[in-house]
């Protein structure tokens, strides 16, 4: 019995599966159960922006694991400690932090805390935005597919046309308890938070009373070319930051991020189980390390414009867009993407889709120059010849 057929006799069901089995991965590589290798331009949605098995995320998870796994946030904790010492000097303004296990948990903390802090409900979120698929996170994600079997969702949660003020302007009231928005949409077809409208979103929440949650679960730890992509405006700070993916080098793990508007909190007020375990926070700890000591977030700036003025040199009437942020990269076809997903997989190139005509890449930051001319190279061939739509 192959991979594929003992984990699809049992698997839940709720995963779209490609038809290969990764079992290896080093650096911006992975292969397959039958040998074959891979550039990585999907990295777990964003997750491996380290790379695949990085030793010094092997040994502090190793020598961790050996001392101590779990400790509820009741008591103190050593790692703990460190990281939000750590993790908090990462974004000025925000000296706090609420440790949890995924983007969605990051999220849903912001919402419940933003309501408790104002003492509203009404959330505005945007149109394309993908914030998560818990309850919470996922009233304030825009796609209906992901939406509909599950309504009614969450009360009070509207939606703007992302980059557009006006809509924005009169949305936010004083019955807003928060502007939810994504510095770079992701799954929505990687779109860039414009200056003008990020800081119209905090300008607005300061005048009403609201709060400004910044989404960076997939942008954020140097992916954009900044340690986060609100970085790049000058004057904007939120009030709540969420983070996750890449923040533990692979190690399930998140974080809302807390400004100084946001009220004193109280004891049983929200927690996590499993959020802040030292496993965690060393695997943490190592990875915030390797992002300042290789300066990722420079690499991330300047590989992030080779690709991109590689993809911007590729000659196929396919092609609408290319755009993006450092190694946030999207590259828009004038039809749907999914055979050109499977195509690139089966020449040796992971992606992703980013709704249904962008292509997403997400490579390890590691990544090198060749490798990226190569991921471009394959795009070419595979633009530039038949390619089976199965739909």
């Amino acid at each position: 019995m192959t991979i594929q057929e003992l984990e699809s006799r049992h698997t839940s069901g709720l995963y779209a599966k490609r038809d290969i089995a990764l079992v290896r991965g080093e650096g911006a590589l992975l292969w397959d159960s039958n040998g074959k290798q891979y550039i990585d331009c999907d990295s777990g949605h964003g997750v491996a922006n380290l790379g695949h098995c990085r030793p010094e995320i092997v040994k502090a998870i190793s020598e961790q694991a050996a001392r101590l796994v779990t400790c509820f946030e009741s008591y103190y904790n050593d790692q703990r400690a460190q990281l939000l010492e750590q993790l908090t000097a990462l974004a000025p303004s925000l000296n706090r932090a609420y440790l949890c296990n995924s983007g969605t948990e990051s999220v849903e903390a912001a919402i419940k805390l933003a309501r408790f802090t104002t003492g509203r409900a009404k959330i505005i979120a945007a149109m394309r935005g993908f914030h998560g698929r818990t309850m919470g996170a996922l009233s304030a994600t825009w796609n209906k597919n992901y939406r509909q079997p599950f309504e009614p969702l969450v009360p009070e949660f509207t939606h703007v046309a992302y980059n557009n003020v006006e809509a924005l302007q009169q949305a936010v009231d004083e019955n807003t308890a928060a502007v939810l928005l994504e510095a770079v949409q992701g799954e929505g077809g990687i779109h860039v938070g414009s200056d003008e409208f990020m800081l119209a979103a905090q300008k607005l929440c300061h005048q009403n009373g609201a709060m400004l949650i910044i989404d960076e679960v997939q942008s954020g730890f140097a992916r954009t070319g900044k340690m986060f992509a609100y970085q790049h405006i000058d004057g904007l700070v939120p009030d709540f930051l969420c983070v996750a993916k890449s923040i533990a080098g692979g190690v399930p793990m998140g974080a809302t991020l807390i400004g100084p508007r946001v009220k004193e909190l109280q004891p049983g007020l929200h927690s996590s189980t499993f959020g802040g375990n030292p496993l965690s926070c060393a695997a943490s700890l190592a990875a915030l390390e390797i992002f300042e000591r290789e300066n990722l977030a420079t690499q991330a700036a300047e590989k992030g414009e080779f690709f991109l003025n590689c993809l911007r040199q590729i000659q196929s009437p396919l092609i609408r867009e290319v755009r993006g942020l450092g190694l946030m990269v999207g590259l828009e076809l004038k039809q749907k993407i999914a055979p050109y997903i499977r195509a690139l997989m089966d020449r040796g190139v992971l992606a992703l889709p980013s709704g249904m005509t962008v292509i997403r890449f997400l490579p390890p930051l590691v990544i090198s120059h060749e490798q990226l001319a190569l991921v471009a190279e394959t795009i070419q061939a595979v633009l530039n010849q038949p390619v089976k739509d199965d739909n």
